[in-house]
């Protein structure tokens, strides 16, 4: 397996945004490309990526391949990309070669894992209520959301989309459909701001942003960046009676 990338700074902050959820993850490489699913320890979200193969300047394969990974690992050897290197990357016996080359030649190897995990799939769902949005708009939301609370609700109708978070303080933004483009019947969910600060880094990889979500159901969020997709499910907030 050599796989090589002439502009690695986008798989570099995927990485590193996956990260923030799991830790050790198995990256799946076939003739399609490279991706993984994984699922954070809480059993609460999960993380999905993918990166088709013709992104690659070089992809040899001889055979599929599952790569164990520690994403704190992988991501501090990337950190050491600069602007203008290129990056490749090779399984020699239990080990991920990474060759990062500029002015000089530099190459680490990181040991291969043995992750004992289900393999996931991402789950396909169909969604009361489907929202695009601006990444940078949703950021905000979130953030003024979490001034106020651990948690803030999605409420969609067909014409509007709102943010808000409430308790003895409150916070809310209202999108019109001038604002965002939205295919909706009427949903109403809460979720988790501590997940929602995690995935809403995505809007380093892309400026448009994919709300799906219906009453009380898991909601996907996608960040699209051409042909290479992050997507993120996350388990809504059940509010429990006293």
């Amino acid at each position: 397996m050599l796989l090589k990338l002439e502009n690695p700074r986008l798989f570099a902050d995927i990485v590193s945004i996956i990260s923030e959820l799991v830790t050790e993850v198995k990256i799946k490489v076939t003739k399609e490309g490279m991706s993984l699913t994984a699922v954070d320890p809480a059993n609460v979200a999960m993380v999905h990526f993918k990166m088709p193969s013709d992104l690659f300047s070089e992809y040899n394969l001889d055979k599929d391949e599952v790569l164990g990974v520690n994403l704190e690992n992988l991501k501090a050897v990337l950190r050491r990309c600069k602007p203008g290197s290129s990056l490749t990357i090779e399984k020699h016996e239990n080990n991920l070669k990474l060759g990062i080359n500029d002015r000089i030649k530099r190459d680490f190897s990181l040991a291969l894992l043995d992750i004992d995990v289900e393999e996931k799939e991402m789950p396909q769902w169909e969604f009361n209520s489907i929202v695009k949005i601006n990444s940078d708009a949703l950021v905000e939301v979130v953030e003024d959301c979490a001034i106020v609370s651990d948690a803030c609700t999605f409420i969609a109708e067909p014409s509007k989309f709102i943010v808000e978070a409430y308790g003895l303080n409150s916070a809310r933004a209202e999108f019109s459909s001038d604002e965002a483009e939205i295919h909706s019947a009427n949903s109403i969910a809460r979720f988790s701001l501590e997940y929602m600060n995690k995935f809403i880094k995505g809007a380093k990889v892309s400026s448009r942003a994919h709300l799906s979500f219906s009453n009380n159901h898991p909601m996907r969020l996608d960040f699209p960046t051409g042909n290479i997709m992050l997507s993120f499910v996350l388990a809504p907030r059940i509010e429990q009676d006293d």
